[in-house]
């Protein structure tokens, strides 16, 4: 008896491993399969609630887990790429799309799944074309989805007959906030709502569990599932906590609905299961997917209530970066260019600013290494990489108008203004990635350095901040002083760099110090230079105006 246990615990902690891996890699695989169109599905399409619960159906399908999607949200939230209001309604949706997984297993396929597992391999190592390597990916991760839910069901076949088992069942029928509390603990645990429902749907197809016992558990295990958004929203954003804060919400109430009716909710799945022929494992998905389906359609009514009650629980100013140009008018451009061209430079000014608190962001996690600076100076990135193509296809139509001089000289001077602060964002993202590999690989920069990287930084800082301010107000004379400023910057970027190479001869630096050191010192003097050429746009223009 003592093997068959050990055989059975083995069977099963290894079949939920593969299943688990079938999901990721299935994820992934439709993941990249969509490439960067995820961000753009939801920053697009979440304009009202019911497009919201629509998108996250979509992209949880596409990334085969509501907790990712959630964690994606809580992320453009943050970003400023969303406002909690369209961040509920895509939650609502991800629990919608979570549900396509369970029945998927639902389908009784499990016989063909070392075939897929075998298609799917093929795929991803005799294929240079990268369309069918995802493919690859996808087949190969449903199949291993099927084949680890079979090693987990032949594992609990024995349950059946275990008394302790049975009496858990039991209980579970007859207390059903038990059948929750078990359901919420497993997914907590495993960090994934599809495994414990698979789990659920091998029990019930096993015999081992019936559906008066199994529905609570379902509903705990969408609770469970919020753990994981509220991890992510740990570090973020007040709003990001929010967002996480909403779904915790949504799944509770949705609980608290289904628990009072649970009586005639078992009869209208029972009713389901014999008109519609379900097996015990379709049986499941169906229950899971009307609870979700019909808690959204209750709750979506809700969205503002919802966003005003986490708001009260959660207060605090939103450290929220709004992406979204505020200014660009298309219309304006065939009335006034003038008024349009001036409309992109606001914008470019708006730019600016989350350049700069980008920058102070990274200056921060550099000292600090506290992950939430890192989290906001990339989202500072990307809302920067947002407001750069709106803003170059704005140029872009208004280039098509007839302009006169100095509008055509304001026109391309906003245009080369963009390109800079754009790429001071690449910058600070280097660096952001320079600390990681820092705090990754344990290196350590003496204090010295520490001392020369934060004056050159804080130089660098001044010199943005100022040149930004004389291209909003055309001040040459702060022009100059950027320009004055930048070659200080040079100065210390060479006399630091034959400093450090003196405490490498004497041997007390590393090398791998050393290398996070010039680099963090190289982007510094790059982002120096695009300050000068920002600086260097209203004193050329100027001497072109008057000249």
């Amino acid at each position: 008896m003592e093997l068959d246990v050990q055989t059975l615990i083995f069977q099963f902690i290894g079949g939920l491993g593969i299943f688990l891996f079938g999901i990721k890699y299935m994820g992934d695989g439709l993941q990249r399969s969509a490439g960067d169109r995820l961000r753009d599905i939801l920053d697009r399409f979440t304009t009202n609630p019911f497009m919201g619960v629509l998108t996250g159906i979509i992209v949880t399908i596409l990334i085969q887990s509501s907790s990712g999607t959630t964690v994606l949200v809580v992320g453009l939230v943050n970003a400023g790429f969303m406002t909690l209001r369209q961040a509920i309604g895509v939650i609502m949706g991800a629990n919608i799309g979570t549900t396509v997984t369970a029945f998927i297993i639902g389908i009784d396929i499990d016989q063909y799944s070392l075939p897929m597992i075998a298609l799917g391999a093929f795929l991803i190592f005799f294929f240079k074309n990268k369309r069918l390597t995802y493919a690859g990916q996808v087949i190969f991760g449903l199949g291993a989805l099927f084949y680890g839910l079979d090693l987990m069901s032949g594992a609990m076949s024995p349950l059946r007959s275990l008394e302790a088992f049975q009496e858990l069942t039991v209980s579970m029928s007859e207390i059903p906030l038990l059948g929750v509390v078990i359901g919420t603990v497993f997914t907590f645990i495993v960090q994934s709502s599809s495994a414990t429902i698979g789990i659920l749907q091998g029990l019930a197809e096993q015999g081992a569990i019936g559906l008066q016992a199994a529905l609570p558990v379902l509903f705990g295990d969408n609770i469970g599932t919020t753990i994981t958004a509220i991890l992510a929203a740990l570090g973020a954003s007040v709003a990001a906590k929010r967002a996480a804060l909403s779904h915790v919400f949504f799944n509770l109430v949705g609980t608290t609905l289904f628990l009072l009716l649970l009586t005639p909710y078992t009869h209208f799945v029972e009713y389901l299961q014999g008109h519609l022929n379900l097996n015990d494992r379709s049986t499941i998905a169906f229950a899971h997917g009307t609870f979700n389906v019909t808690n959204t359609l209750i709750q979506i009514w809700f969205v503002g209530f919802i966003a005003y009650l986490v708001t009260k629980i959660i207060p605090g100013e939103d450290s929220v970066v709004d992406s979204k140009p505020m200014h660009l008018d298309p219309l304006i451009i065939q009335q006034s260019p003038s008024i349009a061209i001036g409309q992109a430079k606001d914008e470019s000014v708006r730019m600016g600013q989350l350049a700069l608190k980008g920058l102070e962001e990274t200056s921060l996690y550099l000292n600090n290494n506290h992950q939430k600076h890192a989290e906001l100076a990339l989202s500072m990135e990307d809302a920067i990489n947002n407001l750069d193509r709106k803003i170059t296809d704005y140029l872009g139509k208004i280039s098509t108008s007839s302009l006169s001089t100095p509008e055509s000289d304001l026109h391309s001077s906003v245009v080369d203004n963009v390109r800079d602060i754009e790429r001071i964002g690449d910058h600070f993202e280097n660096i952001v990635e320079l600390v990681d590999y820092k705090i990754s690989n344990k290196v350590h920069l003496m204090d010295q350095a520490m001392e020369d990287v934060n004056e050159m930084y804080n130089l660098t800082l001044v010199t943005v901040k100022q040149a930004l301010k004389a291209f909003e107000e055309h001040d040459q004379q702060a022009a100059m002083e950027v320009i004055q400023k930048e070659e200080q910057i040079d100065q210390m970027e060479r006399s630091y760099r034959k400093k450090h190479i003196l405490r490498l001869n004497e041997g007390i630096c590393t090398g791998s110090a050393g290398i996070v050191f010039v680099d963090i010192l190289s982007n510094l003097e790059r982002i120096g230079d695009h300050a000068v050429n920002i600086a260097q746009e209203v004193i050329g223009k100027d001497n072109h105006n008057h000249g």
